[in-house]
């Protein structure tokens, strides 16, 4: 069984940021373990306060100067989302007491998407994204991939086990919510409707005052059976009685409520047969699994479910790896309409690139590397001799269910899926 206590990787971000900003947003979607992050930076000088009691609640709505108005050194605002008035409270408060670390607010649904919120807090907060728990997180690990990725430097965690292809689809049919974490396959499921049924019946009227619930329902099983697949708002609509409109606001409160989310397209070049189509994933494989009714003995054998699952899946590490690093990494996928396609392109400040592809089974050839050589030779290339002082690395990535780590020259690897989850501490 889990653990109950897991060393997010947010961590020592939310420390340091502390003592450079005024105001820190923790966000993610509800039962990520928000809350319990944020009691860990609580002491005697904190003050704590959750919104989702509703006398709190209720006298934050009446008086918000009142509610903010502390001389402690920090305090937490837990669930903001349900009293977007605060905002302003707030930055009146730090506009009068500029000193760093005043205020921790945590938010279960996007703030700026909220109905009525025009205060940025521009200047004075930072935005930490906080997400499901990775493998990485559960196992103990460090959050170095990336940083060892660009270094062409791959660990597998040494004195276990090697995982296989059935390890990898039991972790992804799991997920990363602690609550599912610790259920049977069966009980995990339940908890996920629940979960879902909360949020539509009581969060979603925060950001959209939604009536048709049950076409929210089949709207959130529509697209988990579009994660990893390329965005078609008319195509996603089309099994709904509803304008294309709506259906666009009702995915938007989705991704705000963080359940959904999409990966933009890279398009840094003038090749003009580059798509411009962004990328849907939901946002936790567990979840994308249970909306689904996925069970272990007909996915394993499943291509197309097993592929969709696994790459849901690498998403899921990705994000949260590329969220918590102090580098700032972006995330994008390509594909053009010579239908040559990478599943995942992060590149860091200095503009070097990982190339990403995703293979659900055991075996990598040549041929598994066809698209990222592509990309390297043709778009990487051309734009070192367009910038002629700017020398841009690239490597590309094969993860596959297999156990070494093997290169295939120039660049090109073949790694264990594993190897996402970063180091052992």
């Amino acid at each position: 069984m889990p653990k109950n206590n897991y060393k997010r990787w947010q961590l020592n971000i939310i420390k340091k940021s502390l003592k450079s900003r005024r105001v820190l947003i923790l966000a993610g979607p509800r039962q990520c373990g928000k809350t319990t992050l944020a009691k860990q930076l609580t002491s005697p000088n904190t003050i704590y306060r959750t919104l989702d009691d509703v006398t709190l609640l209720a006298a934050a709505q009446n008086d918000p100067s009142g509610f903010v108005a502390h001389d402690k050194g920090l305090m937490i605002i837990d669930e903001i989302q349900r009293a977007p008035i605060l905002l302003q409270a707030v930055k009146q408060s730090v506009d009068v007491n500029q000193k760093f670390g005043r205020f921790l607010l945590t938010g279960s649904a996007n703030i700026q998407s909220l109905p009525g919120v025009t205060e940025s807090l521009a200047g004075r907060v930072r935005k930490i994204r906080l997400r499901p728990l990775t493998q990485g997180e559960i196992l103990g690990n460090k959050s170095d991939f990336l940083k060892l990725a660009f270094s062409e430097k791959f660990k597998i965690s040494a004195g276990k086990k090697s995982k296989n292809k059935d390890d990898y689809i039991k972790m992804a049919l799991k997920g990363g919510y602690p609550e599912a974490l610790r259920a049977k396959e069966k009980d995990a499921q339940r908890w996920h409707k629940d979960y879902l049924d909360a949020l539509i019946e009581r969060d979603l009227q925060d950001i959209l005052n939604i009536k048709r619930h049950d076409s929210m329902h089949k709207l959130l099983e529509i697209l988990a059976a579009w994660s990893s697949k390329f965005m078609d708002i008319s195509t996603i609509g089309s099994d709904l009685a509803l304008a294309r409109q709506t259906v666009e606001s009702y995915i938007n409160a989705i991704e705000a409520l963080y359940l959904v989310e999409r990966v933009r397209p890279w398009s840094k070049t003038d090749y003009d047969r580059v798509s411009k189509q962004d990328k849907l994933f939901m946002t936790d494989s567990g979840l994308m699994s249970s909306i689904l009714h996925w069970k272990f003995d007909q996915v394993r054998l499943d291509g197309e479910k097993n592929g969709k699952l696994i790459e849901t899946f690498i998403f899921t590490q990705l994000a949260a790896a590329i969220d918590s690093s102090e580098e700032d990494y972006q995330l994008y996928h390509y594909r053009d309409r010579e239908k040559r396609e990478i599943d995942f392109i992060v590149e860091n400040e200095d503009g070097n690139i990982l190339g990403i592809e995703v293979k659900a089974g055991s075996a990598v050839n040549q041929d598994s590397f066809k698209h990222l050589k592509w990309f390297k030779e043709n778009l990487v290339k051309k734009q070192k001799i367009q910038n002629k002082n700017s020398e841009k690395k690239f490597i590309g990535i094969v993860f596959y269910s297999g156990e070494s780590v093997v290169s295939f020259g120039g660049g090109m690897w073949a790694l264990p899926i594993e190897v996402v989850f970063g180091s052992s501490e």
